[in-house]
């Protein structure tokens, strides 16, 4: 699905209203009705619903809403703030509607304002998608009001105060408890500051053209359970393991096996054909005892890394869970970058490592993918005040050096070597548990080693990931979920996405 900034959405809307064709006020008829559909889905008509609308075209999607819920016998108190006796053409027409069965209540000072109990909802319809600056005077105290004092708040199609591209963190903003959007989200609502601006939020389809929306150029995208469909392939009959990769995987130092065993159960749960563990000395036993299907070779070492194996007879290498950043270790990671080219699974400490000696960035092989968290990914690029700019520090690392960046965290990031970014559509806050990140890695490298392209390996590999750790929350709840729980759900994942 894709992701159209404000102003893109605005010309789809003159598109179809052109093309169609369909009358502006029909429009915004038809996204009222979209509304008012799951509205009642979730709030039944004894409840009292208060609609707060401003005088543009948000202002008449909630004149509008006022007028449907009342015809379905909804309790109704509607309010037109700051109103100058001359909005939207489309916002008149839907007043003059409303005033033949109701009568809207004007707020244009400080001290006027409704009293909520605490089952009554709010409708924000005051600004849309088309604000561009903070929002302040008596807009403002509205908004602080409605935020203060009311339980249940529902946004229509964006929150008022949040801007839809761009950060938005002055001025007044409502604090949804549900926002009910038009057509297509907007990226303001995969925005981890955001979270609070948004709430939970669902699409309704509006009916804009859709050979618009597909002509028209865009960054940003939603991943789907249909896209992953697509990218999975059947296993042929006569298939045998060597038909489905040799990773190696150099992984775990002392104290910090466990990473090691969590990246090799994932990769092979991820059906790389042969797995071969590079460790430390130390991890042997730990590794022969707790995944018997893989493969291991041991360092000279005994407590981490410093050498790795001819590298020509695996598809695929994957690095970083629990190698630490030990001075031979880091050697280790300058020659391992010098003498392979291939797409790696690069992960932790690696990424820790490269980030200390950015030279390393030039050597990094074309198409590897990092999966950084916040913290390991500043350490590659800079720190940011909002993600709004983080990502585009994403956008432009992938761009320059060619890779694949997933930045872990809830509707994770992948940022492709072409320019475009897709979030991530699976998870929970259950997966925010050591070792996670770990199993990730191995999943991505046994993509790899199945000779997916690493865009594909990158998607289906984060999308997998977390719908595992989805059926996970539903056996163990989000506290008491931990890693091994969603390597235990990667096969009914893969299962749940071919259907």
């Amino acid at each position: 699905m894709k992701i159209l900034a404000a102003a893109e959405t605005r010309e789809a809307d003159a598109y179809t209203i052109k093309n169609e064709p369909i009358a502006s006020i029909d429009l915004m008829e038809r996204a009222s009705l979209a509304f008012v559909q799951v509205f009642t889905e979730h709030f039944h008509s004894k409840r009292r619903i208060h609609i707060f609308c401003g005088s543009g075209n948000n202002g008449g999607d909630g004149l509008a809403v006022a007028r449907l819920l009342l015809q379905k016998n909804y309790n109704v108190e509607t309010y037109l703030v700051n109103f100058k006796e001359k909005g939207s053409t489309d916002f008149m027409t839907n007043l003059e509607r409303l005033k033949i069965i109701h009568e809207p209540q004007l707020i244009k000072e400080k001290g006027i304002f409704p009293a909520f109990t605490e089952d009554d909802v709010v409708i924000d319809a005051i600004f849309g998608s088309g604000l561009t600056r903070p929002v302040e005077g008596i807009c403002a105290q509205v908004i602080s009001e409605i935020n203060e004092k009311a339980k249940h708040i529902v946004a229509i199609d964006i929150a008022s105060g949040l801007f839809a591209d761009a950060s938005s963190q002055k001025g007044a903003i409502i604090k949804p408890s549900l926002t009910i959007t038009f057509q297509m989200p907007k990226l303001a609502f995969l925005i981890p500051e955001n979270e609070i601006y948004v709430g939970a939020w669902t699409v309704v389809n509006i009916g804009l053209n859709r050979d618009f929306i597909e002509k028209t150029a865009s960054a940003n995208y939603m991943m789907s359970s249909r896209m992953v469909k697509d990218m999975i392939r059947e296993r042929k009959r006569f298939s045998h393991k060597g038909d489905f990769g040799k990773a190696i995987l150099l992984c775990g130092s002392m104290g910090k096996m466990g990473a090691a065993v969590l990246s090799a159960k994932a990769c092979i749960r991820t059906g790389a054909g042969l797995l071969t563990m590079q460790i430390p000395h130390c991890g042997y036993t730990i590794m022969q005892t707790t995944v018997p299907e893989a493969m291991v070779t041991v360092d000279i070492q005994k407590d981490h890394l410093t050498q790795f194996p001819d590298l020509a007879q695996y598809n695929v290498v994957g690095i970083g869970p629990g190698i630490g950043t030990n001075p031979e270790t880091t050697k280790m990671m300058y020659k391992l970058l010098e003498n392979h080219s291939n797409p790696m699974a690069i992960d932790a400490d690696a990424i820790n490592i490269i980030g200390k000696n950015r030279f390393l960035f030039e050597k990094l092989p074309e198409g590897s993918i990092l999966t950084p968290h916040l913290k390991e990914f500043e350490r590659i690029t800079e720190a940011c005040s909002n993600h709004f700019d983080r990502l585009e520090l994403q956008r432009n690392f992938s761009l320059k050096f060619k890779v694949v960046v997933i930045l872990k965290g809830a509707n994770s990031s992948i940022s492709l070597p072409d320019g475009r970014i897709l979030f991530n559509t699976t998870g929970n806050p259950g997966m925010a548990t050591g070792g996670s990140g770990d199993v990730l890695t191995g999943m991505i490298t046994g993509l790899l080693a199945q000779n997916y392209r690493p865009s594909e390996a990158a998607i289906l590999g984060t999308y997998l990931h977390g719908l595992a750790g989805d059926l996970a929350e539903e056996k163990h709840g989000r506290e008491g979920l931990i890693a091994s729980d969603i390597i235990e759900e990667i096969p009914k994942a893969f299962l749940n996405t071919k259907k």
